[in-house]
Order: C-alpha cells, then sequence, then structure tokens
C-alpha cells in the first residue's frame, strides 16, 4: 500500500482512534501525515473555488453571451475573482463556451441555422393549457463538476411538462426533452441557444404541431418564467442540498419538481399549485 493510500486509511479512521496509533499502524510519521491532510484539503479548496468560478463564468456567459476572454475576465474581476487570462481561456474551453460573435470557420456538410421571430415577445399570459410552452437548459453543480437540465414548462399554469438531466449540454438533450410532449398546436419559445436553432429542433417542433419562437440573442428577459424557475429550483432545493453525483441531482430534481407541481403554491395561480389550477379550471 502507498504512501496516499496508507494516508486516507488514517484519515477515515481518525474519527474512532487516535491519529499517533494509526500513524504507527501505517508506518508513517504523523508529521508526514499531517503535511498530506493539509495538501489534500488546500487541492479540495482549489477544486471548490474553480467549481464556484465557472459557476459564476457561465451565469456571465448565459447574460452575456458575446463575451470573450478579455471581457469574461473584466467581469470576473468586478465579481470579485482575480485570475489571469490564461486560466480564463482554459475554464472557458472547459465548459464549451465562447463568444458567439467569433464564429468558427464554416466547414463542409455543417447545416444552416433556424432563426424564429420573438413571437411571445415576452406576453406570458396563457389562457389554455399547452397554448405556450418555454424551454430552456441550466447547469447544475455536481460536486466539482456540471450537469445539464433541459425543461419545458407550461406558461398557463407554470407546470413542468417535461424534463431531462445529461452529463452533456448537447442537441440530444434537447430532442430527448421535446419527444416527451404531447403532439398538440401551440408556440414553443426559447433563446437562441445552439440546440434551438439546428434543423433537427425546428422538425421535432413541426411534427408536434408546434409554433417555433425565439429571444432575442443576448436578451434573458425575454424568457424569465423559465428563467425565476430555475432560479427557485437552485435556491429552494439544490443549494439546500447540493447534489454530489448525476444520480443525486437527478433523484434532488424530480423529488422538487414532484412538489412544485403538485403542491407548491403560486400568488399567479390563486393560492394554488400548478396541478391544482389546472384540475379547477380544466375540469
Amino acid at each position: 500500500m502507498d504512501f496516499h493510500a496508507r494516508c486516507e486509511s488514517v484519515q477515515e479512521m481518525s474519527s474512532q482512534y487516535p491519529v499517533l496509533g494509526l500513524c504507527e499502524l501505517a508506518e508513517i510519521s504523523r508529521a508526514g501525515y499531517y503535511k498530506w491532510k493539509n495538501r489534500e484539503l488546500a487541492r479540495e479548496r482549489r477544486q471548490n473555488q474553480e467549481a464556484d468560478l465557472k459557476a459564476h463564468m457561465l451565469s456571465i456567459h448565459r447574460l452575456r453571451p458575446y463575451f470573450g476572454v478579455p471581457r469574461m475576465q473584466m467581469a470576473l474581476r468586478r465579481e470579485g475573482f482575480h485570475v489571469n487570462h490564461k486560466k480564463v481561456r482554459r475554464l472557458m474551453r472547459e465548459l464549451s463556451i465562447r463568444s458567439v460573435i467569433r464564429r468558427k470557420r464554416p466547414f463542409a456538410g455543417r447545416k444552416p441555422s433556424v432563426c424564429f421571430a420573438n413571437v411571445l415577445n415576452r406576453a406570458f399570459a396563457s389562457e389554455a393549457p399547452g397554448q405556450k410552452l418555454v424551454t430552456d437548459v441550466t447547469y447544475v453543480r455536481t460536486g466539482n463538476t456540471f450537469v445539464y437540465l433541459s425543461v419545458v414548462m407550461d406558461l398557463y399554469n407554470n407546470e413542468v411538462k417535461a424534463w431531462v438531466l445529461s452529463e452533456r449540454n448537447d442537441l440530444k438533450l434537447v430532442t430527448d426533452t421535446m419527444e416527451q410532449l404531447d403532439d398538440q398546436p401551440g408556440l414553443m419559445h426559447s433563446d437562441q441557444g445552439f440546440q434551438y436553432t439546428t434543423k433537427t429542433y425546428a422538425h421535432i417542433l413541426q411534427t408536434k404541431g408546434l409554433t417555433g419562437s425565439h429571444s432575442r440573442r443576448g436578451n434573458c428577459f425575454d424568457n424569465a418564467c423559465i428563467e425565476s424557475f430555475f432560479s427557485h429550483l437552485k435556491t429552494e432545493k439544490l443549494y439546500l442540498d447540493p447534489p454530489q453525483t448525476l444520480e443525486e441531482a437527478r433523484s434532488h430534481i424530480a423529488h422538487y419538481l414532484t412538489y412544485y407541481n403538485e403542491e407548491r403554491f403560486q400568488r399567479k395561480l390563486n393560492g394554488l399549485s400548478p396541478k391544482e389550477f389546472r384540475d379547477k379550471t380544466v375540469a
């Protein structure tokens, strides 16, 4: 057993037995163990700090998708994160985010994007179920990494109609979410994320009988309702009980969505939950 493994064993048992005795059994010095422990704590602290930094970068990119490395670095400094441009570039690469102004060179076989008009135009009130739907993707922190949540919400009663959680923020995440919906005429509004401007997404909307609608570029307020839902999910559940794995995140989100749809009353719905409001008005 190597030194690292022996130190881990000592740490696991230190809550039950004296460290000195454990070190003697493991044949390591107590000073060496504490040096290892401090090094591990420092590494964990750096990982947590980097995860917090990534979360802020994702938030900044969501609000200002046209920020490249220099302006991302400046925005982080205004929030108290003093990091050099090399680290900002590395983390942006790890998060797969880049300025929307700087596009990749077109390559053979690339399909042109599809952009819909802003049909919703912030008219968030809906008179019937399924008439106006909104969708978006948000990130969910799991330990020192992130997973991605795709959601579809009905503006009639703010009910979550479909959701998918994935380790990848890709087109499949969105198409799998869309496939959960019934075929019903209505409006589907989203931002101009890369998944929502593909021909594949446009084809699914057409198949479902839905009319596409896009927010203006870089304007999160055009999809404010679902942004508000994501805020409630994180502050009322995920920040209070942070998930450490994909499966924990899936369990936490499923539990919250059951509560949100069936029990969480809303002032907009006259003090009823989304399901209670739908059952009462549709009956």
